[in-house]
């Protein structure tokens, strides 16, 4: 039997991915159990310092957490499934019993298939262009939500691959096309997540070029995810003499893009800085007057007229 961890106010997690809130743009928390992440590698390498840090995840409010076991950064090297596995299935399995929703990001639909059956909800797979067979066959069958994310190439060679007529276009034609390959295969069109892949096969503008086309991405009857946290092209924008601004420093324009995302109607952002995005979300939802602009698994709703304290 399965036990939630819980806090004075309710369960820690929302327990399933059908649970989750509507109404209001979610806040998806990374969890990188690796040692070469590009912002945080190492620092929650070890499944114990994963758990925790997954626990605070949730208790400063991710809706769902997205773990990973192997790096998709530009130029990281690959490792075996079975490694990626080890490293990560001790954790799904520990903050599922905790209540969390789990995403996983993974390459792999052999690690698809084990982190589902450890208690995992989503796949949140970066392979874009380069998705396997397996791994589409894999979430029809299971009809397993899935985040389509646009890529191309791999982690080594996606950075040459960044040239489009109209990358607004084109990724949303291709992301269409993979999108018509799944659901031929079976997978629910609901179940399916698009995610216009920031960073992945993108140089700088072509950033926020996607960013102010998120309406367009919407458009699709889809849901969409926006994975802006502490990328490249935000150092770039607030570099100094030069210099990038390192991923450490770029939490606060993160939150302005899950901000201005909320309020381009995003399903979810996927940010390291989950306490920062949860209030910028909130501020998003409050300005456009959506009730309730803050919820909390088991919290109960404020006084309509006096904002009580949860």
């Amino acid at each position: 039997m399965t036990t939630t961890t819980r806090t004075a106010h309710g369960p820690l997690g929302w327990g399933t991915y059908e649970d989750l809130p509507t109404g209001r743009t979610l806040v998806m928390g990374v969890l990188n159990v690796t040692p070469d992440s590009f912002s945080d590698g190492g620092e929650h390498a070890g499944h114990e310092a994963a758990i925790a840090h997954g626990l605070r995840l949730l208790a400063e409010g991710a809706d769902v957490l997205d773990v990973g076991g192997e790096s998709t950064r530009p130029g990281s090297e690959r490792i075996t499934p079975a490694e990626e596995q080890r490293r990560i299935l001790p954790v799904v399995e520990a903050l599922a019993a905790a209540g969390a929703v789990l995403s996983v990001d993974t390459l792999h639909a052999a690690t698809a298939a084990a982190v589902l059956d450890a208690g995992a909800h989503l796949v949140n797979d970066v392979s874009g262009l380069s998705v396997t067979p397996e791994m589409v066959e894999l979430v029809a069958e299971r009809q397993a939500p899935y985040v389509l994310t646009h890529a191309r190439g791999t982690p080594a060679t996606m950075d040459g691959l960044a040239d489009y007529d109209d990358v607004v276009d084109d990724v949303l034609a291709e992301l269409e096309t993979l999108r018509d390959r799944l659901v031929a295969a079976g997978l629910a069109p609901e179940r399916i997540v698009l995610d216009p892949g920031l960073g992945f096969a993108k140089r700088g503008a072509q950033n926020w070029a996607l960013l102010r086309a998120l309406p367009r991405f919407t458009a699709t009857g889809h849901r969409v995810l926006v994975g802006a946290s502490r990328k490249r092209f935000l150092g770039a924008l607030l570099e100094t003499h030069g210099t990038a601004r390192p991923p450490a420093g770029r939490d606060a324009a993160t939150a302005a893009v899950s901000a201005l995302s909320a309020h381009a109607d995003a399903w979810a952002v996927r940010v390291h800085d989950v306490r920062a995005s949860a209030d910028a979300v909130a501020v998003a939802h409050a300005w456009r007057g959506t009730e309730p602009a803050v919820l909390r698994p088991g919290a109960l709703r404020a006084d309509a007229t006096g904002g009580g304290a949860r």
